[in-house]
């Protein structure tokens, strides 16, 4: 993984990943250049899964009172794997 691509939003690492998959399904792409994509689109999919943990890990972690209001959160740390 790129150091460009480990410094995209989700939003971008998606947009990407979502034109890898219409050039695919063209039908236009020659071997070599679809397995390219797909090492690219494999990239982009980890990207994607990273940023998804994260945000969840931070929402995990919010502190809600009785009355469904958000009053703190606490610290997290998300494991690498």
């Amino acid at each position: 993984m790129t150091k460009q691509q480990s410094e995209m939003s989700f939003e971008e690492a998606l947009s990407a990943l979502e034109e890898i998959v219409r050039q695919l399904e063209s039908g236009r792409v020659q071997l070599e250049e679809a397995v390219s994509y797909y090492e690219k689109g494999t990239q982009l999919k980890k990207i994607c899964e990273e940023k998804l943990k994260n945000a969840k890990a931070r929402i995990d972690k919010l502190i809600v009172n009785s009355n469904g209001e958000i009053e703190g959160k606490e610290d997290f740390h998300v494991e690498a794997e």
